[in-house]
C-alpha cells in the first residue's frame, strides 16, 4: 500500500483516466508515493502504462545540434556554457545554415527522426530568430521532425517558429519550485513557464523536463515530475537528464545520483505522462548497459543520439545501435511518431 491511501496501481490508475489535458489529479504526495514504493511494483505499473500506449520495443531517436555555443550570461549551476564559469568552452558564432543541414542530413541517415538545434542565448534576437528559422525550414524540408531549445521567447517570436516549420520548442523547467533558486537566480521559473505558454499558443508542441543528481531530494524530484504532469496538457515531449558534472561549474563535485533513482524517476514521468516521449537524455554516457535496460523497462522511448549532447559527450550511434540489437529494440519510424 501507499502512504497516499492506496495501492501503486490504484494511484496510477486514477492519473491516467485524469487524461491527457488534465491537471488536478497529481498532488505531490501521490507523486511521493510512486517514488516510495517497490521498485519492482513501480516498474511493473510502468510497463503497463507505457505497453497501453506505445510498442514497448521501439524507441524514437533523436540527435542534438548546438548551433551557437557558449557565451551564455546566465547563471544556471549545471551549464558549461555560462560566460561566467571557467570551463574550457570555447564561445561559437551562430553556425550557417549549410551546416546545419549537413549535419541534419547524416543524422537522418544514422536513423533519428527529429532533429534539435539550441543555442545558447537567454532569449533570442530577431536577426538571429529569423536564421534560425531558416535553418528550421530547411532541416524540415529534409523530413525531419524539428526542435529548438534557444531561451525565452519574447512577444512574436514563438509564431515565427511556427510558421517556418518548427514541431517542438524545448525548455525545461529544470527542478522542483522550491530548488529552483538553488540553482538559477538569472530568470524565474515563472519565465520558464511563461515562454511555454507562448509556445503552446502558437500551436508548437512543447519539449519539457528537467534535470536530476543536482543535489535534490527525494521530495525535489516528485515535485518535478508533479509540475510536468500538470501542465495543462503535459509535455508531448519529456526529456529527463542525469546531471554531467563539468569541472568549473558549481555543481562539479556534487554526489551523483543512485542509478535505481535516476530509473525510479523514469518511472515515474511515464506513470504520470503515460502519452508523452520520455526521453533519456545528458548522462548517458556516464550510464552502463544495464541502467539504460532498465530505463526502457520502465518506460523511457526516446534517446538522444549522436556522439554528443551540446558540449558533452553522449555515447556513439555505433554503441546504441549494438545495445538496441542486445535488447531487441528497434527505433521508431517517422511515421510511427505520435503527437497526442
Amino acid at each position: 500500500m501507499t502512504d497516499a491511501g492506496g495501492s501503486i496501481h490504484e494511484v496510477a490508475d486514477a492519473g491516467e483516466q485524469a487524461g491527457h489535458d488534465r491537471s488536478e489529479f497529481w498532488t505531490l504526495d501521490s507523486v511521493m508515493a510512486l517514488f516510495d514504493s517497490s521498485f519492482a511494483d513501480l516498474l511493473y505499473r510502468a510497463q503497463q502504462v507505457h505497453r497501453k500506449h506505445f510498442d514497448a520495443n521501439s524507441v524514437q531517436l533523436s540527435t542534438l545540434l548546438s548551433v551557437k555555443t557558449g557565451g551564455c550570461p546566465e547563471d544556471c549551476a549545471y551549464c558549461p556554457q555560462a560566460a561566467r564559469f571557467q570551463t574550457g568552452v570555447e564561445n561559437e558564432q551562430l553556425m550557417s545554415t549549410e551546416e546545419v543541414v549537413s549535419m541534419a542530413r547524416a543524422a537522418k541517415e544514422r536513423g533519428a527522426t527529429r532533429f534539435c538545434m539550441g543555442a545558447a542565448w537567454r532569449s533570442p534576437k530577431q536577426r538571429d530568430l529569423e536564421k534560425v528559422s531558416e535553418m528550421v525550414r530547411a532541416v524540415k524540408s529534409l523530413g525531419l521532425e524539428t526542435c529548438a531549445t534557444l531561451g525565452m521567447l519574447q512577444d512574436g517570436q514563438a509564431g515565427q517558429l511556427k510558421t517556418a516549420g518548427l514541431d517542438y520548442y524545448n525548455h525545461n523547467i529544470d527542478t522542483g519550485a522550491d530548488y529552483y533558486g538553488e540553482i538559477i537566480s538569472t530568470r524565474t521559473q515563472q519565465d520558464r513557464y511563461d515562454t511555454l505558454a507562448s509556445v503552446r499558443e502558437a500551436g508548437i508542441h512543447v519539449c519539457c523536463g528537467g534535470i536530476v543528481g543536482m543535489g535534490e531530494s527525494r521530495s525535489t524530484r516528485a515535485e518535478l515530475i508533479t509540475s510536468l504532469a500538470n501542465m495543462d496538457p503535459y509535455p508531448e515531449s519529456v526529456p529527463i537528464n542525469n546531471l554531467v558534472q563539468v569541472e568549473g561549474t558549481p555543481l562539479h563535485g556534487t554526489d551523483n545520483i543512485d542509478p535505481f533513482e535516476f530509473v525510479r524517476t523514469i518511472a515515474c514521468a511515464r506513470i504520470t505522462m503515460p502519452r508523452a516521449m520520455v526521453r533519456l537524455s545528458a548522462g548517458r554516457e556516464q550510464m552502463s548497459d544495464e541502467i539504460h535496460a532498465l530505463c526502457f523497462l520502465a518506460g523511457a522511448n526516446s534517446i538522444f543520439y549522436g556522439d554528443k549532447l551540446l558540449t558533452t559527450g553522449n555515447p556513439q550511434a555505433e554503441s546504441d545501435r549494438q545495445l538496441f540489437n542486445r535488447l531487441g529494440l528497434v527505433p521508431m519510424a517517422a511515421e510511427d511518431l505520435r503527437n497526442d
